[in-house]
């Protein structure tokens, strides 16, 4: 059987281009995948293909006033880099600060070549490598690699979501999608109306404010209401750890109990609806003035959870409509005027500059083509095993975060699994794994939320099923998962150089 390659022989020299492992994506997810990977196979030839000119992502992209975290960087971060700072809550320059200080720490930049895009990938069964059509700036190149880690994200990098808008054009100001924003745009003195509630918006508005060059007034224009709670942005807990019992335990300790806190904080809003709602009502209520309609701003028509909640760092948004700098309207738009937006109400709102923050297109695995043996694959029709395996994809991983939980817990225990997974074929000279599904099993979206953007990509991204087959949202729930008996029944292994049926082999793994 022909393991995996790790090593070569003079007459037998590899190109440039010749990997084991490619990590596509030099984002949070990436970087943290590569350095388990780097680790645990340093024999192994891995490249990281990052299609942007920087490491980053998300926290690189976006550039509009104020971007930041939703969750804590004690969760957020990685299990195994502290997160120093003083701010939980924090800045994409701090966050870019920290990854580039991960991937200096663990030697990465070496693996990463920047403005790679892949296009197209292709499986050869009868060699067991994928092969990538890259775009660099040189022009188009090849890549072979034995395995892909898809570190992508789950959204367009490339555009935003924004409805149509009667009357667009007749605006005589600017329009400036969040995922979009220029540099160094100047909104000094300007009336500036956001249209939309989420985590964006609630971050934007606060950011326009209370400084020089701040704008002269903004107001939120929000169809629907959403769940927003003030939170600390100094987490006083972690400090106390990392005083008490040093930098690494305390941010361990920090780490664990921001786990099950979050974790428990979920499951009693999921458990008690009303309870909850009630909760935050009267947290809203005494942010802000009296006389203010919290009922109509802040009383979403769906259940905690059934979206995620915005947190706003020391209720910075609450401030920002408590002094009347800002202002929140609910209503509809009927169309864009010259001068600003009329509603369905019969209201006028005056702008200079209209943000659009209405979200984003998802699009998993970075939008990249496959085929398998000359056939096409297409990837709505995939279904998720232990959230990271992909039927129809052979040696291929993702990485997809939690919705209730930081996006990063789920990149440590996936990686590992991946490395367990590559250990365990290598052990046994196996060169291919693929997941087999029952076909008759129920198949509902990979990400299944009432989220707009959730439900705008029920037909674009993978789906998922049942037992192996769900996308777990508990940590708790994954850690058992992938953490548990690698092998069982989904779990086709092969190699090239052997022509008999694998499924007995595996079979004599499982029960061994």
């Amino acid at each position: 059987m022909n393991a995996m390659k790790t090593a070569t022989t003079d007459a037998d020299t590899p190109s440039p281009d010749e990997f084991d492992i490619v990590v596509i994506g030099a984002g949070i997810a990436g970087i943290g995948a590569a350095k388990y990977i780097t680790e645990a196979f340093p024999q192994k030839r891995v490249v990281i293909l990052e299609g942007r000119a920087d490491i980053g992502g998300t926290w690189d992209l976006f550039k509009y006033p104020g971007i930041r975290s939703d969750n804590g960087l004690h969760t957020y971060g990685y299990e195994f880099k502290p997160w120093t700072d003083a701010d939980a809550i924090a800045e994409a320059p701090k966050i870019l600060n920290y990854l580039q200080e991960a991937v200096d720490e663990y030697d990465l930049g070496r693996l990463i070549r920047f403005e790679h895009s892949v296009q197209h990938a292709s499986w050869s069964s009868a060699d067991a490598t994928w092969t990538l059509d890259v775009q660099t700036p040189d022009g188009g190149r090849t890549i072979t690699t034995s395995w892909i880690f898809a570190g992508t994200g789950y959204y367009r990098y490339d555009e935003g979501y924004t409805p149509h808008f009667e009357g667009r054009d007749d605006f005589a100001g600017d329009v400036i999608h969040p995922q979009h924003w220029p540099e160094d745009y100047d909104y000094a003195g300007k009336k500036v109306v956001v249209i939309g509630s989420g985590a964006t918006a609630v971050t934007v508005i606060p950011s326009m404010l209370g400084h020089e060059g701040a704008a002269s007034h903004v107001t939120m224009l929000q169809r629907t209401p959403t769940y927003v709670v003030p939170w600390p942005k100094v987490d006083s807990t972690a400090l106390l750890f990392s005083r008490l019992f040093g930098e690494k335990r305390g941010y361990a300790l920090t780490r664990f109990t921001s786990i099950w806190a979050e974790r428990g904080q979920v499951k009693f809003m999921r458990a008690f609806p009303k309870l909850t709602r009630a909760l935050i009502r009267k947290v809203n209520a005494s942010s802000l003035p009296k006389e203010f309609d919290v009922d109509t701003h802040f009383n979403p028509p769906y259940k905690p959870w059934d979206q995620r909640l915005c947190l706003c760092p020391d209720g910075d948004f609450f401030n920002a409509l408590s002094t009347g700098d800002a202002s929140i309207v609910t209503d509809r738009i009927d169309r864009f005027t010259e001068s600003g937006i009329a509603l369905e109400s019969g209201e006028h709102l005056d702008a200079d500059v209209i943000v659009t923050a209405t979200g984003l297109n998802m699009r998993l695995l970075g939008g990249i083509e496959f085929d398998v043996d000359g056939t096409g694959v297409n990837v709505p029709d995939t279904v998720a095993y232990r959230g990271t395996l992909l039927t129809g994809l052979p040696n291929l991983s993702i990485a997809i975060g939690y919705t209730t939980s930081a996006w990063t817990l789920k990149i440590g225990i996936v990686a590992r699994y991946l490395c367990d997974l590559i250990t365990h074929m290598d052990a046994f000279g196996y060169d291919s794994v693929r997941v087999e599904a029952d076909p008759a099993m129920e198949r509902r979206p990979i990400l299944d939320l009432s989220s707009g953007y959730a439900q705008r990509a029920r037909d674009v991204i993978p789906k998922q099923g049942t037992g192996m087959f769900q996308m777990s949202m508990s940590y708790q729930q994954d850690a058992k998962i992938l953490r548990g008996p690698l092998l069982d029944d989904a779990l086709q292994f092969g190699s090239v150089r052997d022509e008999a049926p694998v499924a007995a082999i595996v079979k004599e793994h499982v029960d061994a």
